[in-house]
């Protein structure tokens, strides 16, 4: 017997009629089932700093209108990234992995420097025939004229072979890092979810980084290279980080590099199967593909939300948010805000400055690896263009079950013979 719905996995209609107080937009069911929407829709128009009292989660607040997730991100003296976590689930005390995503600056900074060349302007340039080159060979690999998985043929290759690359990993052994990843976001209560404790999910990631370890020694005794474990391993501000926030930076770089590519990838297709306008209108214009690419990210929204918590009382919308209160910023609602965004909800692949969405955060903790993200993807439709005249989407998505990634979990495709 599969999980009974929430209550908030419910008729669009009912988020008209529940009272606001009952409001949970933790609930991950509602991005299960896709119907988070309208919730967020009454909440921008009459509670756009709503409080929820009660959740699975504890009590947080929420954020969901364009304009004040962009005030929050860009006040990070207030809204903490470090007291708390970046997830409105806390990491137990006994099994936290602080990374630096998970800190404020200084120490944010002085980390995050460390991995950024990789992702540099000059070295995705020097990335892209190979990116090219493999994204090649997974397309004509596919099969014709019968059904497959594009998640596992595709999004989930694809991203796997990139994070080999990035960490110059053992590429016979990519499909661990898939697993890592997928270890780090799990819901636990998830049946379907590769582990089902916090203590399991713990052992799973020590064993990620005592493997990782291993290779980050053998980089650290070689001279400086340019992948990320060697970048970590004669960083100054990386070399000497204890276990745990060595495993907690190596979860977000493979999250960060495998999940929200790996998702929009997936969401892509399904958006454009959802509106086959748009499939007529890249095919007549294949230029329009980096603008599309743009668009994709939004409409997707890979991160679902991000939490701060407060650093003191701070009054914000109309509302006193109280010291150590967590506050949750819904990426997946702010890209949706029609006073932001003109026809939120319309799939536009020529959208007009389609790049100013939320999906990869604002402010200092923005995504250190968006241009690659858009790299990958614009590579993947270019090259889907120059050889399917279309790719038949057969049913639903499976999506997985979390408030924090936007996931799918496999859809089903023919391409034809």
């Amino acid at each position: 017997m599969g999980r009974q719905p929430p209550m908030n996995a419910i008729p669009d209609k009912r988020a008209l009629q529940l009272p606001l107080e009952r409001f949970d937009v933790s609930d991950p069911a509602l991005y299960q089932d896709q119907s988070h929407f309208a919730f967020f829709d009454r909440l921008r128009r009459e509670d756009p700093v709503h409080w929820c009292a009660e959740s699975r989660f504890g009590p947080y607040w929420s954020i969901s209108r364009y304009k004040d997730i962009m005030a929050a991100e860009v006040n990070h003296q207030v809204f903490s990234s470090e007291l708390g976590g970046i997830q409105v689930m806390d990491q137990p005390k006994d099994l936290q992995r602080p990374s630096f995503i998970r800190m404020d600056p200084p120490k944010h900074d002085e980390q995050r420097k460390v991995v950024q060349p990789i992702v540099a302007p000059g070295n995705l340039a020097n990335m892209e025939p190979l990116i090219r080159q493999r994204t090649r060979q997974v397309l004509d690999g596919l099969p014709r004229g019968e059904e497959f998985d594009w998640v596992e043929r595709v999004s989930i290759e694809l991203t796997t072979l990139m994070l080999a690359t990035l960490f110059d990993f053992p590429v016979e052994e990519r499909r661990k890092l898939t697993y890592w990843s997928d270890v780090a976001i799990a819901d636990v209560t998830d049946p379907e979810a590769p582990v089902r404790s916090e203590e399991a999910r713990f052992a799973e990631l020590k064993i990620m980084a005592e493997t990782m370890g291993r290779l980050f020694e053998e980089r650290k005794a070689k001279a400086p290279g340019f992948d990320l474990l060697s970048m970590l391993a004669h960083g100054e501000a990386t070399r000497e980080m204890p276990l745990r926030e060595f495993m907690g930076n190596l979860a977000l770089l493979i999250v960060g590099g495998n999940d929200t590519t790996r998702n929009s990838m997936s969401g892509g297709l399904w958006a454009l199967h959802q509106h086959p306008a748009e499939w007529d209108k890249l095919r007549a214009n294949p230029a329009l593909v980096p603008n599309m690419v743009s668009e994709i990210i939004r409409w997707v929204t890979p991160v679902i939300h991000m939490r701060r918590t407060a650093s003191r009382d701070f009054e914000f919308g109309g509302r006193t948010i109280r010291e150590g209160d967590k506050v949750c910023l819904w990426y997946v609602s702010g890209n949706r805000d029609p006073e932001a965004i003109e026809e939120p909800d319309r799939f536009l692949i020529d959208r007009p400055r389609a790049r100013q969405h939320l999906s990869f955060g604002f402010g200092v903790h923005r995504c250190v690896g968006n241009r690659l993200a858009e790299l990958q993807l614009r590579i993947l439709w270019e090259e889907i263009l120059s050889r399917f005249d279309r790719i038949e989407v057969l049913g639903e998505p499976k999506r997985i079950y979390s408030n924090f990634i936007h996931g799918i979990r496999s859809l089903p495709v023919r391409i034809p013979g």
